[in-house]
């Protein structure tokens, strides 16, 4: 399709991916006032990952993670992204499932959700169609958002224009199975710690006990079972550290499963409470009628027969049917710190904003966060006026910080050791001064200062992005 035609005359912003990044993004430029064009190919071109042509689907987990603002970074995220009108989060919250101290969501009635809110703002136009190179030029206000799977003629277009090579990483996705099948006379329900989170009670995990003996025939056949195949161009590709593939996570030694996805802490097996299982596999509900549960941190390569095999090893899921088998897919940044400039411009090509996982950064919510940002800037460029970053104190501004600066320069080449980062307390400035006191004046010990210490940081978050609100941030488009 010829895309020159296409009337751009001011304002109107271009975003080009229907992801978490590219969805939020639309919404926010959308509610700022400003005319938006979503583009997104499928179906007209799919992808080894994606399984419909809905907006915003969840390809890997159904887990936004933690929903704790008080004690946890993503927590902390997620009170942020509802303060700003998030679509993604209030899309979330209206489809979530029980997840311990999580929040999960039924994955379709989540994507759903985002479709409508968009599909019903009068102030987006979305065309199902690729952008099969660089954008026109007659475009002058674009996000890209088209995630890790950025189809190949705009990847090399990208390139080209960037003069740099995208980094590449491997994202693996971890299978889903029918809960009728799943042994309940062997697995029980229980969070770890019984903890109570979001839509839940505290017993929602479905946990699968292993003997020493069970998990190390495990662990031999997880080794031995035949792996996806890699293309030459896919060999040298690093996997993401937060991703990792189970059989990756075995082969760096037979306990690294133990103390990763499988290990037996805060659970307590009520059918033999007195012995302690020496490996534990979770179960994560996948959608709201209960049906399907995803085996939680179980990201594999693992061909689909011997896959299919392994995972029947695993007590209570001897006769597992499986909804969906795990697989892998590539996944593409950008080398951000060094081509974006704060505003998440492209600084060979200003006119390209550049939003969501292709950034660098990595998670649901931190695509999200940063499709908003990416939104909140392209919709102030097309008023004609700057949107400063919000500060780094907060989740959101510490993660663009992440993205667009903060790294070891070298001589000649720029940031050095940039790599995709989930949100987390150590992106952000150190406090002014550390809590050393409990209310009461008594002296914190312990784990008392590390958890003192990220509420302090969290309140100073919140209290900061108030502020940058109630600046001028939006003055007339929070809806």
């Amino acid at each position: 399709m010829t895309h020159s035609s296409y009337d751009n005359s001011p304002p109107v912003v271009h975003v080009i991916g229907g992801g978490l990044a590219g969805s939020e993004a639309a919404w926010q430029i959308a509610n700022a006032g400003i005319r938006v064009v979503l583009h997104e190919m499928r179906p007209v071109r799919t992808t080894d990952a994606h399984r419909t042509d809905s907006l915003a689907e969840l390809v890997c987990s159904n887990s936004f993670r933690s929903d704790d603002a008080a004690n946890n970074a993503v927590g902390l995220l997620h009170a942020e992204l509802r303060k700003l009108n998030s679509l993604i989060m209030r899309s979330a919250d209206a489809n979530q499932v029980p997840a311990g101290g999580a929040l999960a969501v039924d994955r379709d009635g989540f994507s759903a959700a985002v479709n409508a809110a968009l599909a019903a703002h009068p102030s987006i136009d979305i065309r199902r169609e690729e952008i099969a190179g660089m954008p026109p030029d007659d475009w002058h206000n674009v996000i890209v958002a088209t995630g890790p799977l950025t189809s190949p003629a705009l990847a090399e277009a990208i390139r080209s224009l960037s003069g740099e090579d995208a980094l590449a990483f491997f994202d693996a996705i971890a299978p889903i199975v029918h809960r009728d099948s799943i042994d309940m006379e062997i697995a029980w329900f229980q969070s770890r710690y019984d903890k109570v989170g979001p839509g839940g009670t505290g017993a929602d995990y479905i946990n699968c006990p292993m003997t020493r003996e069970q998990y190390e025939a495990f662990v031999d056949a997880l080794l031995a079972g035949e792996k996806a195949d890699f293309k030459a161009w896919e060999e040298s590709t690093p996997y993401f550290d937060g991703c990792l593939p189970i059989e990756v996570m075995a082969a760096r030694g037979r306990e690294t499963l133990r103390h990763g996805p499988m290990k037996p802490v805060g659970l307590t097996n009520p059918r033999d409470p007195q012995v302690k299982p020496y490996a534990i596999v979770q179960l994560r509900q996948d959608n709201k009628l209960g049906t399907l549960y995803n085996i939680v941190g179980f990201q594999t390569k693992l061909k689909y027969g011997p896959q299919t095999q392994v995972l029947r090893m695993i007590p209570g899921l001897e006769n597992a049917e499986f909804a969906r088998l795990g697989g892998l897919h590539r996944n593409t940044f950008l080398n951000s710190p060094k081509l974006l400039d704060p505003q998440l411009r492209l600084k060979a090509q200003p006119r390209l904003r550049f939003a969501g996982q292709m950034t660098g950064c990595e998670g649901y919510v931190e695509s999200a966060g940063i499709g908003l940002l990416a939104g909140l800037f392209a919709a102030a460029d097309a008023r004609g006026h700057a949107v400063a970053a919000p500060p780094p104190t907060t989740a959101l501004g510490a993660l663009l910080g992440h993205i667009t600066g903060g790294h070891i320069e070298t001589v000649d080449a720029g940031p050095r050791s940039f790599q995709p980062m989930n949100i987390n307390f150590g992106l952000f400035p150190p406090l002014a001064q550390t809590p050393t006191k409990k209310a009461d004046g008594t002296r914190l010990r312990g784990n008392e200062k590390t958890i003192a210490k990220k509420q302090a940081m969290s309140a100073r978050a919140l209290a900061d992005l108030d502020h940058w609100i109630a600046e001028g941030l939006r003055p007339a488009d929070a809806a």
